[in-house]
């Protein structure tokens, strides 16, 4: 992803808006700000609980997305480096 200086960028969330500094691209911040807002009305839609406890729930969920991606990333970083030691090791003589 190309970086560039940080710009202002207005988003909705929760319907309500936000203006957000970044250095990622406007595009990306739509983005993150568009799944952010959909996690958080699937929530509410789902428990039912009041606003502030439906937000808190959305969060805790994202927070256990984002941990679990981190742990399936090392794994796979894991298993790139063993391929690329068994890779590199000498084949076995027969």
């Amino acid at each position: 992803m190309e970086r560039m200086d940080k710009q202002k960028i207005s988003v909705f969330v929760a319907g309500k808006e936000f203006v957000l500094g970044s250095s990622d691209s406007p595009e990306y911040i739509q983005r993150v700000a568009s799944y952010a807002d959909r996690v958080l009305r699937e929530t509410a839609m789902a428990t039912r609980l009041p606003t502030e406890k439906a937000h808190i729930m959305a969060a805790i969920s994202l927070a256990d997305e984002v941990l679990k991606a981190q742990d399936e990333n090392a794994r796979l970083r894991r298993r790139i480096r063993e391929l690329e030691e068994q890779a590199a090791s000498p084949a076995p003589v027969a």
